[in-house]
């Protein structure tokens, strides 16, 4: 990756000013969005060291890719949704995020909530909730319409 390369963390940055000073031990991510923002470009770049040594060591698997079953996956973009705390000076953080891919050919995203840590010297990932599109097993209730419950009212005034 040359000089001129933006950092595929989404900031707009040259990638030799923002995330690679971090994959390569040069610099530590002051903050849990940096840290997430850095690991993002690990997973770009496959670099699992670097996954690794910023989970947090009660938690950390034995691999970064907990189904690698072949599939071939393209990391195409980072949308950061939240952050709350995970500043300098805290002891925790979230990052809520939306990560854009490709399995193979077929567009997919992760949208995860991801919890980190600071022991005092550093960051760490310590886990992440995905966070799964509803299913409904029927059709949604609209606010005007009788309330399943069979009370005669309707869903607004009702159950809704």
């Amino acid at each position: 990756m040359n000089q001129e390369t933006h950092c595929p963390c989404g900031s707009q940055e040259v990638f030799a000013n923002c995330c690679e000073p971090y994959l390569s031990g040069d610099k530590i991510p002051l903050t849990a969005e940096i840290l997430m923002r850095s690991r993002y470009t690990a997973y770009t770049r496959m670099d699992d060291d670097y996954l690794l040594a910023t989970w947090h060591p009660d938690t950390r698997p034995d691999t970064p890719h907990p189904s690698d079953d072949g599939d071939d996956t393209t990391w195409t973009g980072l949308s950061l949704l939240r952050t709350e705390a995970g500043l300098e000076g805290d002891k925790t953080g979230v990052v809520e995020f939306i990560a854009s891919c490709n399995v193979g050919k077929k567009p997919s995203q992760l949208h995860e909530i991801s919890e980190f840590t600071h022991d005092g010297e550093r960051w760490f990932y310590v886990d992440g909730l995905d966070q799964q599109p509803v299913r409904r097993e029927s059709p949604k209730v609209g606010r005007n319409e009788p309330c399943p419950c069979g009370s005669g009212k309707k869903y607004k005034k009702c159950c809704g």
